[in-house]
């Protein structure tokens, strides 16, 4: 099965890295990987190009198919080998809901961060401000508090429940570069708790993006 998957990413993209943990979860270790390089421009090579025209990653195959965005690869995996590894969309409808819920809540949490860290390689030198920035750095501050106070309404250490769900596969990626780049512990206590906990998970372990190994974070999150 995972001897017929490619899958093309880059370190440090956490879309790809949601598709990796996937991928371990769903016990389909084996696939075909390469690893490109973002500055040296690798993602917009034919190779890439020719199974994801929008020249991002991930790039993602699945025998003939090929799903790219990592929301819909993460899904098209758990209802593909539903029986296999852990069940990351369980049946009970309750429970259902509150996976559902957090993991597609984990876009707006993903997009307010990349708002922040990015701002400056997206907004041209003279058109930046100084109060533009800080409204996002404070929308942020108040999304990683919602985070922070579902924890401490949510037993069992996950984001929704006591099982390791897709909405972990999904949110983690975006936890874990908040504190890479600086999030406080002593501020932000459950998801620091919740951080550490799941560092050592063997899916995670196993994927952890060699970019945060060898290249130091920026304190760019130390005041949200």
């Amino acid at each position: 099965m995972a001897k017929d998957m490619t899958l093309w990413w880059g370190s440090g993209s956490l879309p790809c890295w949601r598709v990796m943990i996937a991928l371990e979860e769903k016990k389909l270790q084996g696939y075909n990987q390469k690893l490109l390089s973002f500055e040296k421009g690798e993602h917009k090579s034919k190779e890439v190009m020719d199974v994801n025209p929008r020249g991002q990653l991930p790039a993602f195959k699945c025998g003939d198919k090929i799903i790219n965005e990592s929301y819909g690869a993460c899904f098209f995996l758990e209802c593909e080998y539903k029986s296999q590894g852990t069940k990351l969309i369980p049946e009970n409808s309750s429970e259902k809901a509150l996976v559902l819920q957090r993991t597609f809540e984990g876009n707006t949490l993903h997009q307010k961060m990349v708002d922040v860290f990015r701002y400056n390689q997206r907004v041209p030198e003279n058109e930046r401000h100084e109060s533009a920035f800080k409204r996002l750095k404070e929308t942020l501050t108040g999304e990683v508090q919602m985070w922070e106070g579902y924890l401490q309404k949510t037993p069992g250490g996950f984001l929704a429940g006591k099982n390791f769900s897709m909405a972990d596969v999904i949110v983690y990626p975006s936890v874990a570069r908040l504190f890479y780049m600086g999030l406080s512990d002593k501020r932000y206590p459950k998801l620091s708790e919740y951080h550490k906990n799941l560092k050592d998970r063997p899916s995670i372990k196993a994927t952890w993006p060699p970019l945060y190994k060898d290249t130091p974070g920026q304190d760019i999150f130390k005041d949200t």
